[in-house]
């Protein structure tokens, strides 16, 4: 069964309500032209820019993109891209390329003109969605990327080398194209993070979306009652397959644009907002600007929101324990996950396993893991190995790229690079990515481990720890801190606080800095490697 046909269920059923919400707090509504077959809504309080769809009319604007695509001739094989930030135009056009048997390919936001034309070839797109955030780097690629395919811009003011959106799709029929799509056909290509250069097209069939589905709805236990409040972005595994859980309940998503905790609490407030996906950062700031005074939990409508979970990287215990101090009724869970898995929840923690923030979790609903040496044996309980997953989440291949594909699928496990230890409940601990464990005299040091530790600091906002070349250890670890707004921090303070940690894992050099972090929240280590390893290659290769 494809996801498709939950859309097309839900208009059937609940056609009149809402499915949708766009909001946006730094965009003002006057002045704006609205959109035919989209509400727009007079501003709130914040006067943020709002619209929203009903289930019916996100069904129909999907069957009139399909319609559209199919008189171009696009069918299954193909591949239609979207270059778009979060907006009420992301879905519809998703699901409706979808509906013609084709694959939709999102791509991140944060891509230059090169990496825009690099996956763009590689995917072997056939079309660009692409919104007005993205005219510039496509203008500076458009001869290349125009060669061998239609671009099409969704927004005002089309560009002179693109087609406009609401032009071509306007006249063609809101019916349901009779076009038959199995669990076997290819729905998606993602693309991974490419933390470690550009990225591989990540390749998944319809099978693996609908796994995603059911799992978040499970997970979660999403009901009609719910409103999803959506805020990172779409083109990501993690926010498009939590939305899910929504799609197969019929409940209602709200799509944020902007991360103060301010416009957070906002939303979840004037939304009735019940579930709440958050990054580690924008939880962190929401604690911070409610340490500081700068929101009050008494200005906000709150008490319908029973959920908040944390996905896309480990999750301090301190912080969890600071967010029940001020939202004690709050239920809570992490989930984790890779593109390669079809995002969030092959393994997950559980709203019922409080008790065990620190973990991922068990084998989410559907999923199994393992976790091995180097030599593919399963590891005694407690040891540390590589975490393997299997279940039908996991991607095809790595599109035209046999080679990677051969390195992280075997015998349908997925190698997935991180490194985990499993108690003696079962329960999974992250120790870090592979790539990522540092050598130091010939001693393994797992970098999370001495971020969770650090992270204990009450003056500390954030914190990545990496290896710098040392010409007698090989390695030594590097702390790099951000301090919290208003606050100060000397070495000496972090070196004294460390002393609780053993020896050998204390942070010998430590950086003042901004911890660089992706959209979807991971720190971008390579990056930091290459800002500070080659600062202190100097006094590396100047060791006597």
């Amino acid at each position: 069964m494809p996801i498709t046909d939950y859309l097309e269920r839900n208009a059937d059923l609940y056609g009149d309500e809402v499915a949708l919400v766009e909001l946006n707090p730094e965009q003002q509504e006057v002045g704006r032209i609205t959109w035919k077959e989209y509400e727009l809504i007079q501003p709130t309080k914040t006067q943020a820019y709002r619209r929203q769809i009903t289930w019916k009319v996100f069904d129909e604007k999907a069957n009139r993109l399909a319609n559209m695509l199919l008189s171009r001739g696009i069918k299954k094989g193909n591949k239609i891209g979207i270059l778009m930030m979060n907006c009420l135009e992301w879905l519809p056009i998703y699901f409706g390329i979808l509906k013609t048997g084709a694959l939709a390919v999102p791509l991140n936001f944060r891509y230059t003109s090169d990496e825009i034309l690099y996956c763009s070839n590689l995917a072997e797109l056939d079309i660009l969605f692409f919104g007005p955030e993205f005219i510039s780097r496509i203008e500076n690629i458009e001869p290349a990327l125009h060669k061998n395919r239609a671009l099409i811009f969704v927004g005002e003011q089309c560009p002179s080398f693109a087609e406009d959106y609401r032009l071509i799709t306007g006249d063609y029929s809101s019916t349901r194209p009779n076009i038959e799509i199995t669990d076997d056909d290819f729905g998606a290509i993602y693309f991974s993070s490419g933390t470690t250069g550009f990225p591989k097209a990540i390749l998944h069939r319809h099978r693996s979306l609908m796994h995603a589905a059911a799992v978040e709805q499970k997970h979660h236990s999403t009901s009609r009652e719910d409103c999803f409040l959506c805020i990172p972005p779409l083109y990501h595994t993690g926010a498009k397959m939590h939305w899910m859980g929504s799609l197969v309940a019929g409940s209602r998503a709200v799509l944020l644009r902007g991360t103060k905790p301010k416009y957070i609490l906002d939303a979840v407030s004037t939304e009735h907002c019940t579930i709440v996906w958050l990054l580690v950062p924008w939880a962190q700031d929401i604690l911070d600007a409610l340490d500081r005074g700068d929101v009050k939990l008494s200005d906000y409508q709150l008490d319908q929101w029973r959920l908040m979970h944390i996905g896309a990287q480990p999750v301090p215990k301190s912080l969890i324990k600071r967010w029940l101090a001020y939202f004690p009724k709050h239920q809570y869970d992490t989930n984790y996950g890779l593109s390669e898995s079809i995002g969030p929840g092959c393994v997950h923690l559980g709203v019922e396993n409080v008790e065990k923030v620190g973990a991922i979790g068990i084998p989410g609903y559907g999923w199994e893991c393992k976790i091995i040496d180097e030599n593919g044996n399963i590891v005694k309980q407690g040891d540390v190995g590589e975490l393997c997953v299997k279940g039908n989440g996991v991607m095809e291949c790595y599109y035209n790229n046999p080679e990677a594909t051969a390195e992280v699928l075997k015998d349908g496990w997925l190698l997935t690079g991180d490194m985990g230890r499993q108690d003696e409940d079962g329960f999974i601990y992250l120790v870090d990515r592979k790539k990522d464990v540092i050598i130091s005299g010939g001693e393994n040091l797992y970098p999370v481990e001495i971020e969770d530790f650090i992270m204990k600091n009450d003056k500390i906002k954030d914190v990545a720890v990496i290896g710098l070349p040392d010409k007698r250890q090989g390695e030594i670890a590097g702390a790099i801190i951000e301090v919290k707004e208003g606050m100060t921090m000397t070495e000496e303070e972090v070196n004294d606080f460390c002393l609780q940690l053993p020896r050998y894992k204390r942070p010998r050099k430590i950086i003042f800095a901004p911890v660089l972090r992706n959209a979807t929240g991971k720190i971008e280590k390579p990056k930091l490697r290459k800002m500070y390893g080659e600062e202190y290659l100097v006094a590396y290769e100047n060791q006597d």
